[in-house]
């Protein structure tokens, strides 16, 4: 009875990791599974929002820490010279596109939209460490206080932060820790009032980059109301900055870069 229970659990189990990556209605439920030479297949992304709620499964199931995103885009800088990986969620992700210059000379940007502490971990070592950067920039934590992939306790999302950091000191690569901007609501999360996370957060934040030794940026100082809220201009939704946002806080990247490296 023993065997037969834990085979009957063995295969309950079997069929529930095999159903968690066939979506129902996902056109690419068929793409391949388990360790194959390339787990990235290219496919066009949706343009109607049923199709992104199956894309968001897809990669949910298929890729948690969408290492496939920036796979080719890593090959492609092997052997070059990197100076900062900046580690993110959409803010960074948008960061390329609203100021395009500031990632040049090594600066380069591998924020995704949507991700949280966990997901970074995942691919911190292919989006990180594998670049061989001389330092990385962590800003990370909104999307972790809304929710985005479940629920966790502070200790464990600040375990992640504390975890990347060890890695990349681990490697050699200098850390830079970038207070979580401010958010007084959020748009894909109602109901939330995040500004009192937000500064418990930066506040240790702040303590754990001095007592490490690392590099600490404060964004949220400079942007922030009184209220927690961002000012207006800098946001085009009270989280994601503006072209007026990212004005103010690449000069503040730069310094904290610049602080990083040792630059006179």
């Amino acid at each position: 009875m023993v065997r037969l229970t834990a085979a009957l659990c063995a295969l309950a189990l079997a069929g529930a990791a095999h159903a968690e990556t066939k979506v129902p209605g996902d056109p690419h439920a068929d793409d391949p599974v388990g360790i194959v030479a390339d787990p990235c297949p290219s496919h066009e992304k949706p343009g109607d929002e049923a199709g992104w709620k199956l894309w968001n499964l897809h990669m949910l199931t298929r890729d948690f820490g969408q290492l496939c995103r920036y796979a080719a885009a890593n090959k492609a800088i092997e052997g070059q010279k990197v100076r900062v990986v900046f580690m993110g969620d959409s803010i960074t992700d948008n960061w390329i596109n609203l100021d395009p210059t500031m990632f040049q000379n090594g600066l380069v940007d591998r924020g995704i939209s949507g991700q949280t502490t966990p997901q970074m971990l995942v691919r911190f070592r292919n989006d990180v460490i594998a670049l061989k950067p001389q330092a990385v920039h962590i800003m990370a934590m909104t999307n972790d206080i809304a929710g985005n992939s479940g629920a966790a306790t502070m200790e464990t999302v600040l375990g992640n932060i504390q975890t990347m950091a060890d890695l990349a000191r681990a490697h050699g690569i200098k850390v830079i820790i970038a207070s979580v901007p401010p958010a007084a609501a959020f748009p894909w999360s109602p109901g939330m009032t995040p500004a009192p996370q937000v500064a418990a957060i930066n506040k240790w934040l702040a303590a754990y980059a001095r007592a490490n030794g690392f590099t600490f940026v404060d964004y949220h100082q400079a942007m922030a109301q009184p209220d927690g809220a961002m000012k207006p201009g800098l946001s085009s939704d009270g989280v994601h900055p503006t072209r007026e946002g990212y004005a103010i806080m690449r000069p503040l990247a730069e310094a904290a870069i610049a602080k990083a490296l040792g630059a006179k």
